[in-house]
């Protein structure tokens, strides 16, 4: 990945959370996506990551609620959280220990800037389906109204 690269996930990770919180806050509904699951797993570790570098990230909230309660906090301390990132940027040398070993810290935190570029992408596209009225793409048994209401008790 070249420097620009990096540096542009930077500059647009404002803007790529805001619009992955704002598509939740829309109800966009991501029951059918990987983002479900991966999403709060990478808000995590990208706390953990800012946590390194003098970050005071505490996440209270469950699933996909975490990404506002992270957007909240990451807001309140805008300033101290990107110099927090341009020092884990700038230190080639920085590693943190993670339950697979030492990973850098870096490497890091450049994998979740391009999560968030690459969900706010798809977060985008699925706003767009749904307000030019696309059906659903996915058609899952379980998350079909009338599976919904057999599965609840009598």
């Amino acid at each position: 990945m070249t420097l620009m690269e990096v540096q542009g996930y930077y500059e647009s990770f404002p803007r790529n959370l805001h619009m992955v919180d704002d598509a939740l806050r829309a109800g966009l509904d991501l029951r059918t996506t990987a983002l479900e699951v991966s999403l709060p797993l990478e808000v995590y570790v990208l706390c953990e990551v800012l946590n390194q570098a003098g970050g005071q990230f505490r996440l209270s909230a469950g699933g996909l609620d975490c990404v506002a309660e992270f957007k909240q906090q990451y807001e309140a301390s805008f300033d101290a959280t990107n110099a927090a990132m341009q020092r884990i940027l700038a230190d080639a040398r920085a590693y943190m220990r993670t339950p697979e070993g030492r990973v850098l810290t870096k490497e890091m935190l450049i994998r979740r800037l391009e999560f968030f570029n690459e969900a706010a992408r798809q977060v985008n596209v699925m706003r767009t389906q749904q307000s030019l009225g696309s059906p659903a793409q996915y058609r899952h048994p379980h998350l079909s109204e009338a599976a919904l209401i057999s599965t609840l008790p009598r």
